[in-house]
């Protein structure tokens, strides 16, 4: 078998491979003596068919799974050969002319095949320790865990019923009806809906207009959608609501105490507190841990300069792209709206799709290095977390993840990931600093990649791993994500 190098540009190899018509051959008489014991027929005895008949029946379809075999294994051999690792599945290309895929069959012509890659190209690691990072911690404080535990009890909180008129914290039980310019839209439709007054759920000026109504009441409330409303069909436009009434209930007294722990389902308002105080450490945990690695990130970023993989760019690209369309066409948007072009944008994702991939090879490389390994324990953890976010499709979600190549992968890397990030995090140098829940909650303008800092944008980046609040369906408000997700995902 020779191996030529016919290309090599950049990180792009092509290399033709040549395996001479008679080794084919040579390798086609080894398979017929093998099958010749098993082989049964007409005219002969089991096992004494001449090679030669063997041969003129079955050499073509054994000399077509030779070729299978060889383009699906030799160039993995080839590569580890020559030192090198594939960035995505090489491409094979073999002759399409009928007459000379013929020959090669019947062992009377050299068989010859292309393989084009790109490769992962080296990486030198480099030193970590002059990394530097800020940890930004917030103590949780009482008042921090009292004003949760408050809103837990207002949603839980009770509600009787009352005569006279409604008042602001009050719930009144509603069925109503949407239009604009006269006719009935999508979503404006809805019985038996419970609305607190107050509490600003639905678009502004709604919820004011039924202060003072009584069960029974029967109005038109005239209300605006905002510009900004996620329904480009409604957004901006005036719209009115027929409301009925049904019922006015009064809040029953907040009371943080045992009894309301019990509800609950815990045995005392300090095992409430408790649990409160550490879900809250739990989010500006979260939080506190995407800032350290977006610390990290840029600073490898700045470290590592190579040329990526131009396929890994690409898919990378297609995906942010696929994205961001998904985002302007659910938000009724164009670019223009967005203050950019698409050529402009284009460009900025294209840089981030890169960025992308250089910090996946780099963090590849020194979790690599350092022996950094996903346990098969910490792979069922994620599985059964998939599973828990969509309930009665636990079968369905295990088939695709036996069954699809890839998919196992797909887990794998954010846990390879993380865990070279703590594996970084123990050579770099860090240090605590004490800021406050608004500090931190903050968005940091030099986290926006690309700059252009619109909403779409900038949810687009995060791979829209945030999802929005409520359906858009009118007179509900759209709610947007509280949560500033990263756009630094490296896997």
């Amino acid at each position: 078998m020779q191996v030529i190098e016919t290309l090599a540009q950049g990180l792009k190899r092509e290399l033709k491979v040549v395996i001479p018509a008679d080794e084919m051959e040579a390798r086609m008489n080894e398979r017929l003596v093998e099958v010749k014991d098993r082989v049964r027929i007409n005219g002969f005895r089991p096992g004494k068919v001449p090679v030669a008949h063997l041969k003129k029946v079955y050499g073509k379809s054994i000399m077509a799974d030779l070729v299978n075999e060889i383009v699906r294994e030799k160039p993995t051999e080839i590569l580890t050969s020559r030192g090198e690792k594939s960035a995505t599945q090489p491409e094979i290309g073999m002759t399409e002319d009928e007459a000379e895929a013929d020959k090669i069959l019947k062992a009377e012509a050299d068989f010859e095949f292309t393989v084009a890659y790109e490769i992962i190209p080296p990486i030198e690691l480099k030193d970590a320790s002059g990394i530097k990072v800020t940890r930004e911690v917030v103590d949780v404080g009482e008042d921090e865990v009292n004003e949760q535990i408050e809103r837990i009890a207002e949603s839980a909180r009770t509600y009787e019923s009352k005569k006279g008129k409604a008042a602001n914290g009050d719930r009144v039980t509603i069925d109503y009806l949407g239009k604009v310019d006269g006719e009935a839209f999508d979503g404006g439709k809805d019985e038996d809906a419970e609305l607190v007054l107050g509490s600003n759920r639905f678009i502004p000026g709604f919820e004011e207009q039924l202060v003072g109504a009584k069960a029974g009441d029967e109005k038109t409330i005239t209300v605006t959608f905002p510009a900004d409303y996620p329904a480009a069909n409604l957004a901006g436009k005036e719209a009115t609501f027929d409301v009925t009434v049904k019922d006015v209930a009064a809040a029953a007294p907040i009371e943080i105490n045992d009894e309301l722990a019990t509800k609950l389902g815990l045995e005392s308002v300090d095992k409430l507190k408790e649990i409160v105080r550490g879900q809250i450490e739990s989010q500006f945990g979260s939080i506190t841990r995407q800032k350290v690695k977006r610390q990290l990130l840029d600073q490898l970023d700045e470290l590592y300069q190579f040329d990526t993989p131009e396929r890994l760019v690409d898919a990378e690209f297609e995906n942010i792209w696929r994205q961001i369309n998904t985002d302007l066409q659910q938000a009724g948007k164009t670019f223009a709206d967005e203050d950019t072009t698409e050529e402009e944008a284009r460009a900025e994702y294209r840089k981030l799709a890169e960025r992308r991939v250089r910090l996946g090879l780099v963090l590849s490389e020194i979790g690599e290095k350092a022996g950094v390994q996903v346990s098969d324990d910490e792979m069922q953890n994620s599985l059964f977390q998939q599973l828990r976010q969509f309930p009665g499709q636990e079968k369905e979600i295990i088939e695709y993840f036996r069954n699809t190549p890839g998919a196992a992968a797909s887990l794998r890397a954010p846990l390879f990931e993380e865990k070279v990030v703590d594996h970084l995090l123990t050579e770099v140098s860090v240090t605590d600093k004490k800021v406050s829940k608004e500090e931190l909650t903050a968005e940091d303008d030099a986290d926006e990649k690309p700059a252009k800092k619109t909403a779409s944008k900038k949810k687009a980046a995060a791979k829209a791993d945030a999802a929005e609040g409520e359906e858009a369906a009118a007179p509900k408000k759209k709610a947007p994500a509280k949560k500033k997700a990263s756009d630094e995902s490296a896997e």
